[in-house]
């Protein structure tokens, strides 16, 4: 009994401090931003075009991509004009209509900077914090996508915020699209509400349940508009929304980075087609936090561990918990060689890998 004590005790210390680059700080409850966007409402009482539309709550994004091809183009434009925050935020939307919607919705917001000429917002929902995706390269034409999945305290005004710039999804897409190749595009996607601080947020899963859903809801979008599947680069508590989201994603690889758990015992419990890596770097803070699940509390195994059973990326010169994608990092290396097919078109497979760790070469 005293031992079961001492380790509810431990849990419940040692998972405040799972949630990402906020270190320790009092957390601060979330409620998570789910449903449809803001606007839905007008949107499904629009019949401008003699039939109804698309209803954002309960369309899957191949009938919202269906219907769009049916539109010519001043029809789309129409829809855009009218409903930016429908369109903008609409899985299986045509992806350069929901550019300019959304720098339609931002325009005098708080977050106008986002709709700078050349920026690319593929999402923006004011709702909470405020949710944004941003897309670095050519999204239409890539032979290959990444999508980065980011921890804790990420919101539409953190997001690309200059301070820690590789703790933050659009330093690591920026970090990651430089060292790929033109072909390639990254998506920073802050598209969940994530755990402000530490607390219980980050050290249960109600958010990255509800964070979950809308990224499987984003994959599916992606391939509803013939992208090819992502790469998920997921840190921190990121990874948790990734491991709760995996047996329905639309993936090629998910990558965990700095991972508390991904609310799973190994890779087979996951339940998913796509390749699984983790990095860890030995100076990352998160190697102190137990990676138990009880009552509750904590994400589970440690999935850069061994037993986890995934694909191990080298990550010895990263820096911390945030520093995985910094230029000239070795884990950012083989993040660009996963991001682009050559880690696994090379034949570097856990099982076959060269290394007796089953570490990216």
């Amino acid at each position: 009994m005293r031992r079961y004590k001492r380790t509810l005790v431990a849990v419940a210390l040692a998972t405040t401090v799972v949630a990402g680059t906020a270190g320790w700080a009092s957390g601060s409850a979330q409620r998570p931003v789910t449903g449809p966007p803001p606007g839905t409402a007008e949107w499904n009482a629009d019949r401008s075009l003699g039939r109804p539309l698309p209803d954002p709550a309960t369309a899957e994004p191949t009938q919202v991509a269906d219907f769009f091809r049916t539109l010519d183009p001043a029809a789309r434009q129409r829809l855009a004009h009218r409903h930016p925050l429908v369109v903008g935020n609409l899985d299986g939307a045509p992806v350069a209509l929901r550019y300019e919607a959304n720098s339609r919705a931002l325009r005098g917001t708080p977050l106008a900077r986002l709709a700078e000429p050349g920026r690319q917002i593929l999402a923006f929902d004011p709702r909470g914090r405020g949710q944004v995706a941003e897309v670095y390269g050519d999204l239409e034409r890539a032979r290959h996508v990444s999508v980065i999945v980011p921890g804790s305290d990420m919101d539409a005004g953190t997001f690309d915020r200059t301070k820690d710039p590789y703790g933050t999804p659009a330093g690591m897409a920026t970090a990651l699209r430089a060292a790929t190749d033109p072909g390639t595009a990254v998506i920073a996607w802050t598209g969940y509400t994530t755990p402000v601080g530490v607390g219980l947020d980050a050290a249960t899963g109600d958010l990255a349940e509800a964070g979950a859903v809308r990224l499987t809801r984003f994959t599916d979008g992606l391939a509803a508009v013939d992208a090819p599947p992502p790469s998920l680069f997921c840190h921190s508590y990121g990874s948790v929304v990734c491991g709760l989201a995996a047996r329905d994603l639309q993936a090629a690889d998910i990558v965990v980075l700095g991972s508390p758990g991904m609310r799973a015992g190994s890779v087979r419990e996951l339940r998913t087609d796509a390749r699984v890596w983790a990095a860890k770097d030995a100076s990352d803070w998160i190697s102190k936090v137990p990676h138990v699940e009880l009552l509750g509390l904590g994400h589970g195994n440690d999935p850069a561990s061994p037993a986890f059973g995934a694909r191990r990326v080298p990550a010895e010169r990263a820096e911390g918990h945030t520093g995985y994608f910094a230029p000239g990092t070795d884990s950012l290396r083989h993040f660009a060689a996963i991001a682009t097919g050559r880690a696994a078109s090379a034949g570097h497979e856990r099982a076959a890998s060269t290394g007796p760790e089953g570490d990216v070469r």
